[in-house]
């Protein structure tokens, strides 16, 4: 494992090389801050909360992250960079760390640089701070699973569109799993339990809890085994 370090501080510095992480961090702020004033009705729900400004992260996140990780494995086999990768003393499970920690620290910043709206509501009312850090913390947790999905895709194939789309067609399938309309639809096809079982595999149902200041391990473990086992799966798909 150590070359897991000099791999994170290459791929994560490399992304403020390029205009590319600024224009994220920029259209991920403006577009969460204005899901979250727009639709979410932040001013006008009266109260000292970022429900509004978290619950369209799932959603958001759809589209955001496969962003970031369609270029994790698809540039390096497009360029033919993977094979000088692999000529240093570096093993296929080191270099998938080495990447996913990249872009999962950077994906954190991204969500951390929201602090404004918490000092916003600290600054309109008095707001349960347990709740907002929970909120973080799920939401970053949620954003490794969907980038070990990402990563995945990216792994599959040269195509960087193609890894896009995989991705996102993989994760909204995910999300609505435990959208209340989708499962309302599968109860008319399918027995309850299978309905209640598919919607424990959702992204919006474990990050819910999160978003209501409850830290429910069965829900850390759900995005960390999900993260995980992609991330598995990626060392496979890479060795071979």
């Amino acid at each position: 494992m150590t070359q897991i370090t000099p791999l994170f501080k290459r791929e994560f510095m490399g992304y403020f090389r390029s205009p590319v992480a600024y224009v994220f961090l920029v259209v991920f702020l403006m577009a969460s801050v204005g899901l979250a004033f727009f639709i979410g009705q932040f001013f006008q729900a009266g109260t000292a909360s970022l429900e509004s400004y978290f619950v369209f992260h799932p959603w958001l996140f759809l589209f955001l992250i496969p962003a970031v990780g369609m270029r994790l494995w698809s540039e390096e086999k497009r360029s033919g960079t993977i094979e000088l990768l692999f000529t240093l003393p570096v093993t296929p499970l080191e270099a998938v760390l080495g990447k996913f920690l990249a872009a999962w620290a950077f994906l954190c910043l991204a969500i951390a640089l929201s602090f404004p709206m918490a000092i916003t509501v600290a600054y309109l009312g008095d707001p349960d701070w347990g709740v907002i850090l929970s909120s973080y913390a799920g939401s970053m947790l949620m954003a490794g699973a969907y980038l070990g999905v990402c990563s995945l895709t990216s792994a599959l194939t040269k195509n960087q569109v193609i890894s896009f789309v995989l991705s996102v067609v993989v994760c909204l399938v995910l999300v609505f799993l435990g959208w209340n309309v989708f499962s309302e639809l599968l109860t008319g096809l399918l027995p309850v339990a299978a309905v209640d079982l598919l919607a424990n595999f959702s992204f919006t149902t474990h990050f819910d809890a999160f978003t209501k200041g409850i830290i429910d391990p069965k829900d850390v473990m759900f995005f960390v085994s999900l993260a995980g086992f992609c991330l598995f799966l990626n060392v496979l798909a890479i060795e071979r």
